[in-house]
């Protein structure tokens, strides 16, 4: 009998059958009715020529025939589920990835999130590095080196998928305001302003307080005093602190707006653009291995939820 004919179905049905003794045993491990495994194998002795069973009014006993058959059915279907077992473990065996990222995003917007994937993905092993400088991402074997960055495109030589636009507005704490209320952008020249200075390699200058006051019809008014910081995170602690106003992004300041330890005082009112993206870097020849590709649609789709959901 060719191969592409083999009933694979009844010899499978069959071998449950010679094995438990009993064609309503089989049909229980199989998740089908008796009468099922039955006609199935009737279809496979009439195939082949040859009785598998004698049949009797208390039930059913394999013959000479049938137990040869099943001997080498059993080894076969074992062989396959090993090929099978085998072929899924290579696809999901360990997998390493390392992610370099910017540091306040790590903390705040993808640490958050990412043990929803490691729960899923357990088996992939990811190391994260805060790094600014750019590596070049690659696949490798069963991991791939990748980059998230926050800049402003095209990145030469390489692919990239955007994540996330980005916007600025300020934030307070609710203790600030139960203070001193912030009705009107006026009302922030009686605060601390609080404001981190973001170093581009790319020559693009980084909007700030002062692009801030310029577009809410503050041109030219003289701001106080501002502290200045490199990251995201001190400057998220001074303003939590109800020490100053800072002019913060969504992606570093969501989970702290949703848990009320910051508020917008003006609401969606008074944001201004930024020139920057968040863009997800990725070699530009190559394919990624699936797993790999499972944390880039994972992320991809994370990022399009918190869009779809975007306070900024």
């Amino acid at each position: 009998m060719k191969i592409e004919r083999l009933p694979l179905n009844a010899l499978r049905a069959f071998s449950e059958a010679a094995r438990a003794g009993s064609f309503k045993t089989a049909a229980e491990h199989l998740a089908v009715t008796p009468g099922a495994v039955s006609r199935q194998i009737k279809q496979l002795e009439e195939r082949l020529g040859v009785a598998l069973f004698e049949r009797h009014a208390n039930g059913v006993h394999v013959t000479d025939a049938g137990h040869l058959l099943a001997e080498d059915v059993d080894a076969g279907l074992a062989r396959i589920a090993n090929g099978v077992q085998a072929v899924h473990e290579r696809a999901y065996a360990a997998t390493t990835l390392t992610l370099s990222a910017p540091p306040s995003f790590t903390q705040f917007w993808l640490l958050p999130r990412l043990a929803a994937f490691e729960a899923l993905e357990s088996h992939v092993e990811i190391s994260l590095d805060a790094d600014q400088n750019l590596s070049d991402p690659i696949w490798h074997g069963d991991g791939a080196r990748l980059a998230l960055r926050y800049g402003r495109g095209p990145w030469p030589g390489v692919h990239s998928e955007r994540l996330l636009e980005d916007s600025l507005f300020p934030v307070c704490s609710p203790a600030l305001l139960e203070r001193s209320p912030i009705d009107t952008p006026v009302d922030l020249l009686a605060h601390p302003l609080l404001e981190v200075v973001w170093q581009s390699r790319q020559n693009v200058d980084f909007p700030g307080w002062r692009d801030w006051f310029d577009a809410a019809g503050l041109p030219g008014k003289t701001l106080p005093i501002q502290q200045r910081y490199s990251l995201y995170g001190l400057a998220l602690d001074q303003a939590i602190a109800g020490r100053g106003v800072m002019l913060a992004n969504p992606a570093i300041v969501a989970d702290r707006l949703a848990s009320g330890v910051l508020v917008r005082p003006f609401g969606d009112r008074h944001v201004i653009d930024s020139p920057f993206t968040y863009d997800l870097i990725l070699p530009d020849t190559g394919q990624a291995p699936p797993a790999i590709q499972h944390f880039i649609d994972w992320l991809l789709d994370e990022a399009a939820r918190f869009r779809d959901g975007s306070i900024g």
